[in-house]
């Protein structure tokens, strides 16, 4: 446990808070705070740290929170951009939004009895000192363009207050948009494997969904909860998800075999403030349950076959009006005839129609598209649920991007986008979502449709045309998506979704016309996709020549034959034949043929990132297969 007194140590340092006399103020009252750390997050979604002695960093607070400090482009992923023989970066703090603490809990300050802690200041990267970079940038220009742009639209269409409650657009102070993920991630004991078929039987029983916690999971969850509350981030809730199996209780007296899947949702904050919260509150999880001896991953899809890690992504827009009232620009003001205004409408649309060229910046890695396969209530299908009745709302998990209406709450009203892990970089989904919506903003708006007409453009046919929305498409269902279409009506009705990294990222070559709501008054600049795509394919590469093929390499010697000849059946041999020649085929040479495994290494040494990338699909198929066989082979034996 936490062996300190929480109450005594410093958390967090708001916004407002950020004059030289209070900053030396907090910081001299707070002598366990030892370091500080400017925290610039780069496209691949990586952050930096470094640790910065206090004492330097009082002897002149404005200098360094207006020149930062310098790294290079080997520190960072910004290819294309930060290059060796053009490598000076910047990392500028960010005066604008909130500070935290990160606390070393291994490591008591042996004066004042708390945890040494670094003060994370969230930063922005600047190379050449005029070009600012990195997805924090990003978010912020995309954001400050929305709320430009909308504005702007709404003073030219003023017919769009008619669905809302204010009377034109000068009785807006300001737009203000409101964003919040929920984090999923898996806890486990070190070194412990997962049991497949276990987790797998679990899982479908429902048998950890929501059910109380124990041992020391319990006590973790428990203290992350209390301390997240000291940060200020209101938290709302932490509570089991739908994988894991009940911890054993060992002869040591401790709980071991633990493999639980957990979610911690907090409340929503500005799209900024909301991504800086999210990339500090997974710190704060990590570090309290290894104190615990427990550990913590937020990959997409850690365990095969059974539910990934989702982090769903909440979006709204708001307008603060001069009366102090705030209203919210997706609900209509017939909230009981209609379900959204032509804000909210447009908003949704343009989400949908770009999707292509958003998910690259959703799902960037082999490990998250694992995730997103139909029957582990993961999204897959490009389309909407608005509810099956405007005065009933409802919830539909099988839809990519859901409707979130509370009758009598207007300001609930809000986008729920289901395809985001806790891997995903949300200030770049953030970014690229919120450009997409005021695309389809755009077109709704100075197309002058009302709700009704942009209720029927979103729940058109297959094949019937549209102002704005492709004709072969569809875009709405209230159906459960993966039990009421075949496989074959979903890629027809809502398009093929990506299966590899390379096939995701292709959208960028597959539709340009639908990159320029990206470059918009330079949001994303040409460089930057670029830098983006590039950042992407090597770290697939990567991933696919030094991780993933190693660990199938394992996995076959792992399939080792059990019987011997002399107490087997032909039931054993035949298995037996089946994975040997899988075990061959998947990574093994011969003079005469070159394996799978070998196949993608010599694909990617060459840059044929499409064959690589229809040669994972061929080795995750037969890997499955391989699994499947085996254990039916080791079922027999006894």
């Amino acid at each position: 446990m936490l062996n300190y007194d929480l109450d005594r140590m410093l958390y967090t340092l708001p916004a407002e808070d950020h004059s030289e006399e209070k900053i030396r103020e907090v910081l001299t009252a707070h002598p366990e705070v030892k370091f500080i750390s400017l925290v610039g997050i780069d496209v691949g979604g990586h952050d930096t740290d470094e640790k910065i002695p206090v004492e330097e960093f009082l002897k002149d607070i404005d200098g360094f929170l207006a020149t930062g400090v310098q790294t290079d482009g080997s520190s960072v992923v910004l290819p294309g951009i930060a290059e060796l023989n053009n490598a000076k970066v910047d990392i500028i703090p960010d005066v604008t939004v909130n500070w935290f603490v990160d606390h070393n809990f291994n490591y008591p300050d042996p004066d004042t009895g708390l945890p040494v802690g670094t003060l994370r200041i969230p930063s922005s990267l600047v190379h050449n000192d005029s070009d600012s970079v990195g997805s924090r940038v990003i978010l912020r220009d995309a954001i400050y363009n929305f709320k430009k742009d909308l504005l702007e639209l709404l003073r030219n269409n003023p017919y769009v207050f008619d669905y809302l409650d204010a009377d034109g657009v000068d009785d807006i102070e300001k737009i203000e948009i409101t964003a919040a993920t929920e984090l999923e991630f898996w806890v486990k004991t070190p070194d412990d494997d997962a049991d497949r078929e276990q987790l797998s039987t679990a899982q479908l029983l429902k048998e950890q969904y929501w059910k109380r916690t124990t041992g020391p999971v319990r006590t973790a969850l428990e203290e992350t909860l209390l301390v997240l509350q000291k940060y200020g981030f209101e938290v709302e809730m932490g509570h089991k998800e739908v994988g894991g199996v009940k911890a054993k209780f060992g002869n040591s007296g401790n709980y071991d075999h633990v493999m639980e899947q957990l979610e911690v949702d907090w409340k929503y904050s500005s799209a900024i403030q909301a991504a800086d919260n999210e990339n500090h509150i997974k710190y704060v999880i990590r570090d309290i349950f290894r104190t615990y001896g427990l550990e913590v991953t937020f990959m997409a899809k850690p365990i095969e076959g059974v539910a990934g890690n989702g982090e769903h992504t909440h979006m709204g827009v708001a307008a603060r009006l001069k009366d102090g009232r705030m209203i919210n620009l997706f609900s209509s003001v017939n909230g009981d005839t209609e379900f959204m205004s032509p804000v909210g409408f447009g908003a949704l649309m343009g989400l949908l129609k770009n999707y292509e060229v958003i998910n690259p910046f959703v799902s960037s890695t082999s490990d998250s598209l694992k995730r997103l396969k139909p029957g582990f209530e993961a999204p897959v299908c490009t389309v909407t649920s608005l509810g099956h009745d405007v005065k009933m709302p409802s919830r539909n998990r099988t839809v990519m991007a859901g409707l979130v209406r509370e009758i009598g709450n207007p300001m609930a009203t809000r986008f729920e986008l289901r395809s985001p892990n806790p891997k995903s970089n949300t200030y770049l989904v953030l970014a690229a979502s919120y450009m997409a919506m005021l695309d389809g903003i755009k077109e709704a708006l100075e197309h002058g449709k009302t709700p009704s007409d942009l209720e029927k453009s979103i729940s058109k046919e297959y094949g019937e045309e549209d102002f704005y929305l492709e004709k072969d498409r569809i875009y709405r269902s209230e159906k459960h998506v993966f039990n009421d279409y075949t496989d074959e009506e979903r890629n027809k009705y809502f398009g093929r979704a990506p299966r590899t990294v390379w096939e995701n990222i292709k959208a960028f070559e597959d539709y340009p016309e639908k990159l320029d709501i990206f470059r918009r008054d330079n949001v994303m600049t040409t460089m930057a996709l670029e830098s983006y795509k590039a950042a992407v394919l090597e770290q697939w590469s990567a991933e696919l020549q030094n991780r993933t093929v190693p660990e199938v390499m394992d996995l076959l010697r792992s399939c080792e034959k059990v019987h011997t000849d002399d107490d087997a059946v032909d039931y054993d041999r035949h298995y037996w034949g089946k994975v040997s020649r899988l075990r061959d085929r998947i990574g093994k040479n011969t003079l005469e043929e070159t394996c799978l495994l070998t196949q993608i290494v010599e694909a990617l040494d060459v840059g044929d990132y499409a064959a690589a990338s229809d040669l994972q699909l061929e080795v995750q198929e037969k890997v499955e297969k391989l699994i499947e066989i085996y254990a039916t082979y080791r079922k027999n034996l006894f």
